[in-house]
């Protein structure tokens, strides 16, 4: 099973206001330790990103150097930068995740736009519910494959599960179990199991079963 942004994600929701000021911003920033911050409606729903760079345009529009600008794009950010509120000086549309979006997905939106948070909405009323750092992802992204491989090992043991007639392998976070189980309810187990263990991005069985313990209980139902 892929983990989600809600099992990573921080829970505090880093945004201001449209009216907040530079200064503002830049104490949110400071106070936060981030490189940016999402812009929220009255609704609490984002609109927009201001980040350091938004910033720090505005501090070279404000300034003699910042009069000579070339290009299309170039103006616009130096208009952008003339601007005095978050509203004024922000990147819309903003691009958000919810809790429900992947840690595999997220981190590709990340590495795709190079920006190092997202905010996270709520997939019903599209209001923010929380904050995703790239800090966040790495430490699930980033843990060896040997100690992931022995967390795994003891997932196994604990559901009581015969080791030997398993193969356990795990590539880029992604955890593949072959081999041979007793009953089928056991492979929703093991990847219930495996969930829980830190760096496992997703967790695939493909290993046959003894016995349909599954197919008895639905038809018991019946």
């Amino acid at each position: 099973m892929t983990l989600q942004v809600n099992d990573v994600m921080g829970a505090v929701a880093i945004a201001v206001h449209r009216e907040a000021t530079f200064a503002e911003l830049a104490e949110t920033m400071r106070r936060f330790k981030v490189g940016a911050v999402a812009v929220i409606d009255t609704d609490g729903r984002p609109i927009g990103v201001v980040s350091e760079d938004d910033l720090l345009l505005k501090e070279i529009g404000d300034s003699p150097c910042g009069s000579t600008v070339d290009g299309r794009g170039e103006r616009q950010e130096h208009d952008g930068a003339a601007g005095m509120t978050a509203g004024e000086v922000m990147t819309s549309p903003a691009l958000t995740v919810t809790r429900q979006t992947s840690v595999p997905e997220a981190a590709r939106l990340m590495h795709a736009n190079r920006i190092m948070q997202l905010p996270v909405v709520d997939a019903t009323s599209g209001k923010i519910a929380g904050t995703l750092h790239q800090v966040d992802l790495l430490k699930i992204l980033t843990r060896r494959a040997p100690d992931i491989l022995a967390d795994v090992a003891a997932a196994i043991a604990r559901l009581r599960l015969d080791a030997r007639t398993l193969t356990v392998t795990v590539d880029a976070g992604v955890v593949h179990v072959g081999g041979r189980l007793a009953n089928r309810s056991q492979i929703a187990q093991l990847v219930e199991a495996g969930r829980q263990v830190e760096g496992v991005v997703a967790l695939e069985v493909d290993a046959l079963y003894d016995h349909d313990d599954l197919a008895e209980t639905s038809a018991s139902r019946i």
